[in-house]
């Protein structure tokens, strides 16, 4: 269970959530409200090396330590400029924040996808960078493990 939003929020609390919506319509707006729920990055992160690449949006991420935390578990910040690319953040902090390296390796990410039905509501640009930040997150537990 992943500490963000204020709350302990998961990745099934999210399918259970998403699929309690009748319309992609609400769907897309409740992923918008995610992502408002996410604390904000600090400016001296916006920077190019935290850049995701293979993005249409600015997306940043950084990996951070827990203070006193010596468990091996893995804290991101993320941020985006765009208010939909949020949403889709909090949805992948769900699945990842606060995971072990082999926790985050083990999730089944394009399953998780699948039973919110994500990708086919996607740009092909969006979906394409939504794989690029799975990609960058799982690099960074690959080098932790």
């Amino acid at each position: 269970m992943a500490k963000q939003f204020g709350v302990d929020i998961t990745s099934e609390d999210i399918v259970d959530t998403l699929a309690f919506f009748d319309s992609w319509d609400d769907r897309y707006k409740y992923i918008i409200d995610l992502g408002r729920e996410l604390p904000p990055m600090a400016d001296e992160h916006k920077v190019d090396d935290n850049l995701i690449r293979g993005c249409q949006s600015q997306v940043w991420l950084v990996t951070r330590e827990e203070q006193g935390s010596q468990d091996g578990k893995l804290y991101f910040d993320v941020d985006s400029d765009a208010f939909i690319v949020k949403g889709l953040l909090a949805i992948v902090m769900a699945a990842y924040n606060g995971k072990t390296a082999d926790e985050i390796l083990a999730f089944d990410i394009q399953a998780y996808f699948e039973s919110i039905d994500l990708m086919r509501h996607l740009s092909p640009t969006r979906g394409s960078g939504l794989q690029a930040m799975v990609a960058r997150i799982q690099q960074i537990a690959s080098q932790a493990a």
